[in-house]
Parts: structure tokens; sequence; C-alpha cells
């Protein structure tokens, strides 16, 4: 007998038990997005791979070692989207929608795809929320993508898990210059930092700051700080972002090493961590980038965002006890039928309640096994009510109506009352 197939290795099923969580995370962001004026937009998963070369940079981590690329039929290179900015951008210069300087306010969900070492929070392929702004270059839109995800936060009961790290990158002009004096710097203690840093000198420098190997984060102690490099067009801008912040009371810490690992960004860096979580500790994470636009053929446009990982977020509120209890339950209702006779009663039955009590969560077990099975079934769904139709309460017109997490004793309910009945119960549950 041959061994079954399993997924692929980072590439994780999430199966019925897992669903309502993320069903619940997910709905919580979209009504929350919804509120704020954003627009979901869908991209395929599948691009070109010259665009995420283009956006992303070559000499990064993503472009050289993570992403899953091969030629088509036709001798094209495709690459399953590692990232959401880029295609949003592909998408939006694509169809016009940043013609004219007309304000955009998009978000997106989905898969995303690196080949790393998976470990607990980072698989290889994993899910992103994504939030895109473009024609706003004032920090007021920056200030509303990180007070928006404060306040998603509140709404998941999880303010007191992460901490808001900011920085500035400034201009890429300004970056360059800063870039330079860092390269020096690291080239004169080339010798004492680790093997991963001296490779990015030459490629990426300012990955280097981000370093987690101890050698070179004492070397780091001492090397040339970034904010005494910014442009005033850039200090202003962070000034007034950090203004906005205290107005709206969003408590955040200054990280001068923050820098992200995409060339694109510019300006505003940020992320909301969590020491929950162990190594994989960023849940969400984004910034400005006011050149990509223009860097992959559109016109000047300012552009800011965020991602945040589905994954993550889930764990998160799994490990802080955070799940609320209703989404577990799946089903409000079990109607329990038993003969022919009765089963026919009870598809009519229940489509009539469906019918009565939109949104109701009725679920139907027709002819399979015994009352004592049927009921033990009931019990598992995690319904609140059994509904019992047998060959009696079929004579009768009624039902046997059983509180299954609860106080109170079985009723008889006419049919003609049960959706009265039920909607009071969930009233007063």
């Amino acid at each position: 007998m041959s061994k079954p197939l399993q997924a692929i290795r980072g590439m994780n099923d999430i199966l019925p038990e897992q669903t309502p969580l993320w069903r619940y995370f997910e709905g919580t962001v979209a009504n929350l997005l919804d509120g704020y004026g954003y627009r979901q937009m869908r991209m395929p998963i599948v691009e070109f791979t010259e665009l995420f070369k283009r956006s992303i940079g070559e000499v990064t981590d993503i472009v050289e070692k993570e992403m899953y690329t091969f030629d088509d039929r036709n001798g094209d290179s495709l690459t399953l989207r590692p990232e959401g900015t880029a295609a949003c951008v592909r998408s939006v210069l694509e169809h016009g929608l940043s013609g004219g300087g007309q304000t955009q306010k998009l978000w997106y969900i989905g898969p995303m795809f690196r080949h790393e070492r998976p470990q607990k929070g980072r698989y290889r392929q994993f899910h992103q929320i994504g939030v895109e702004v473009f024609n706003v270059d004032g920090p007021d839109i920056d200030a509303e993508l990180i007070v928006l995800t404060w306040r998603l936060w509140g709404l998941l009961g999880i303010r007191d898990a992460v901490k808001l790290e900011l920085n500035s990158l400034g201009t890429s002009a300004a970056r360059a210059v800063y870039r330079d004096a860092l390269v020096e710097f690291l080239t004169a203690h080339a010798d004492q930092l680790d093997e991963d840093s001296r490779r990015r000198m030459g490629s990426n420098p300012l990955r280097v700051l981000d370093s987690k190997a101890p050698e070179t984060q004492a070397v780091l102690v001492h090397a040339p700080k970034l904010a005494d490099y910014l442009d005033e067009e850039s200090r202003v801008h962070f000034e007034g972002l950090k203004a906005r912040l205290d107005a709206a009371g969003v408590p955040y810490v200054i990280n001068p090493k923050l820098v992200r690992g995409l060339d694109y960004y510019s300006k505003t860096v940020f992320e909301w961590v969590t020491d929950q979580l162990g190594s994989q500790g960023t849940v969400c994470a984004g910034g400005r980038y006011d050149g990509l636009v223009e860097q992959m053929g559109g016109k000047p446009t300012p552009g800011v965002g965020f991602a945040m990982g589905i994954e993550r977020l889930v764990l998160l509120l799994e490990t802080l006890g955070k799940v609320p209890v209703e989404i577990a339950r799946t089903v409000d209702v079990y109607l329990c039928a038993f003969g022919e006779a009765a089963e026919l009663a009870a598809l009519a039955l229940s489509e009539r309640l469906r019918d009565q009590l939109p949104g109701l969560r009725l679920q139907v077990n027709a002819g399979a096994g015994s009352f004592k099975s049927q009921f033990k079934k009931a019990d598992k769904s995690g319904a609140l009510f059994a509904l019992i139709l047998g060959e009696d309460e079929l004579a009768q017109q009624v039902v046997g109506c059983k509180p299954l997490r609860g106080q109170g004793e079985q009723q008889s309910i006419a049919w003609s009352a049960l959706a009265d009945h039920l909607a009071n119960c969930a009233n007063q549950a």
C-alpha cells in the first residue's frame, strides 16, 4: 500500500476547527477597514518575476534566496508573490487608479510564498492582510494607518501584548549619504562582524543594523546614526507623525535600527512587535514608499501601507486566551429526526426556520442512527439546543426542544411557535 500524500513542508492545511478563528479575525479587520473608507481589491498570486526584482531589489534575501520562481510554457519567468505591495502597485498602474492625483485607500488579503526554514509562526505559504494608500503625502495618513491598527488590537483584546516601534529612513538621497558613512564604518570593523553582515555590507548595508548577532550589535553601538543624516523634509514629516500619535494616545518607542527588509521604503517605517511568540515577534509592519510607483514606471506618487501576518495574529490570540467563546460554536440548533416521515418533515421545518431566522446555524441529522447516537452528536456539535422530531412529535406537529448548554427542561413546542421560541431563547442568552 502506497504512503498517503502529504502537504508540502511549510504549506499547511487550515482545518475546520481552526477556520472559525480565522473568519473572526478576518471579519473584524474587514469591518474596521470598511469603517475607515478602505476598499478591497484582489490580485493574482502569480506575477512576472521582473516585478519583484524591480520593486523589492535584486540584492535582497527575498529575491536572492526565497522566491518561488519558475518558467512557464511560454518561457516567461513567473514568481509566486512573496509580498503584496508590489503586486498592488502593479495593479494600480495597470488600471490607472492613481491617475490625476486621486487618493486610493485599498486593502487585500491572501497567501504569500517564501522559501524559508519553517518554524512556528513562519511558513512557506503564509497569509497577509495588506493596506495601501496612494497620493497622500503628509504624516496624517501614516498616523491613520497606525491608529487604525491600534484600534484593531483593542477590538481583539491584545493591546497589552504588542508594542509599536517607529523610525524614519529619510529620502533616498539622504539615505544614500548615510549608506556611504555606514559602509565606511562597517568596512573599518569588518573583522568583528558576523558572516552574514559582512556579506550584506556591500549589497544592502542598512540590513546590518537589523542583525541579531551579538558581536555585530556590539560594533553597531558606535556606528553612525541614521537620525543624524535625515533631511529636513523627513524630519518634519516624522515630527508630525509623532505629534499625531501623541494626540491619539498611541504609545510608541523610537527604534533607530528599524530599517525593514525591502528596498522601496522611505521616511516612515514601523512595526508592531510582541514578546509572546518567541523569535517571530513582528505581527504587523509597514511604512512609506514614495518612490516605488515611479520606480515601477508610473508618475511620482506618494504611497504608504502595511501588512499583517494572519498566522501570527491568530497564534497570538490563542496564546493569550483571547479567542471569543462563541466563535468556537458552529451550530446553534441541532435537529434530530427519526423515521422517514420525520426526515421529510425535518427538511421542510428546517428550511422554514432558516427563512424565519436569517443567520440561524441549524444542522439536521436525519436518519443517522439511534436516539442515543444522534443526541451524542448533537451535544458534540456545540449546539445550544437539540430539536427532537419522531413519530409522536410528527403526529402532534410539535418538536421536543432540549437546552444543551445550561439549565432548563425539555419542552414540546408547536411548529408554528418554534421560530419565536428560539428567538426568545437567543435574546435571553
